[in-house]
């Protein structure tokens, strides 16, 4: 599988960024695992056509010294359709640009 993988969290880091998802990202259902829904805007035509599957997300998976995101773009409504796939560059993009910009609001420094 293909992810992003920020490392070397604190302790401290890590409550601090489990409270901040808590708050703004939706629980999974399962512990310290999230679903950042990606902007509209960003969807592959394929994607923006399949309104039953929306919204699309990529999974966040907190644990106490790292974050990885999977880079496949999902569903929670199916476990396989074509609008289920890696994420393009631009979702690429801006997957990483908005997990930095947590730590950055956070003022977390890795």
């Amino acid at each position: 599988m293909k992810q992003y993988l920020i490392d070397e969290l604190r302790y401290e880091d890590f409550e601090q960024i489990k409270n901040y998802m808590d708050e703004h990202l939706e629980a999974s259902g399962m512990e310290n695992l999230y679903w950042l829904p990606i902007e509209p805007e960003l969807l592959s035509p394929m994607q923006a056509e399949h309104k039953d599957c929306h919204p699309l997300y990529f999974a966040v998976e907190l644990r106490e010294n790292s974050i990885s995101c999977e880079l496949l773009v999902r569903t929670r409504w199916r476990m396989k359709c074509d609008c289920i796939a890696y994420a393009d560059r631009q979702q690429r993009s801006w997957l990483m640009d908005s997990l930095d910009a947590i730590l950055e609001k956070l003022k977390i420094s890795i």
